[in-house]
């Protein structure tokens, strides 16, 4: 994964992304961000992905595969979209934010994974490491690697994720698709 953040970085990201998820389910202006005063790590470009559970249920996921922004404003814009924008879920409301936990997960660069067929693709996988990417034309799908804990099974795992991308479970099985991995640093409230 390269350097891994500190705790301190960690409780940084994890402030940032519940003073932003405050200020926008609340309708408040986000406050100004000094990069300049955090430790460098959270000043350069990274990707990451907010998720958010309400009482224990997924509540929004939002994020990105690339970096673009620095991490910390990565963190924050994921924060808010999570709240505001997945579009599965209605905007989280304020009577909510008690309730609300926050994780956030740092990604490595997608890699594309070489594979011959589905046998060796399943081989291939590491489950409860890798994200995955699946990519055919215009459509594009990811699971992160905390996915796996809830569908193990390498079959089952890429049957859902076609189906997120929007084609049918068994693409995969019978069309070579482009698959891309990566790997998280994962940290939670």
């Amino acid at each position: 994964m390269g350097e891994l953040l500190s705790d301190k970085e960690k409780g940084i990201l994890l402030k940032l992304a519940r003073m932003s998820l405050q200020a926008a389910v609340q309708g408040e202006k986000l406050p100004a961000l000094d990069l300049k005063k955090l430790p460098e790590i959270l000043q350069k470009k990274g990707s990451s992905f907010v998720t958010l559970t309400y009482k224990g249920e997924l509540r929004g996921c939002i994020g990105s595969l690339e970096p673009y922004l620095p991490l910390a404003e990565d963190v924050r814009e994921h924060a808010i979209a999570a709240a505001m924008q997945d579009y599965r879920f209605p905007p989280v409301r304020t009577e909510e934010l008690d309730d609300i936990r926050i994780e956030i997960s740092r990604l490595t660069l997608p890699t594309e994974l070489e594979y011959r067929d589905s046998d060796d693709l399943m081989k291939r996988l590491r489950p409860g490491v890798d994200g995955v990417i699946l990519r055919d034309g215009a459509h594009r799908a990811t699971f992160l690697p905390q996915v796996w804990e809830k569908l193990p099974d390498p079959a089952v795992f890429l049957g859902y994720l076609c189906q997120k991308m929007g084609a049918t479970a068994d693409l995969w099985r019978w069309k070579k698709i482009q698959v891309l991995i990566y790997q998280v640093e994962e940290f939670h409230e």
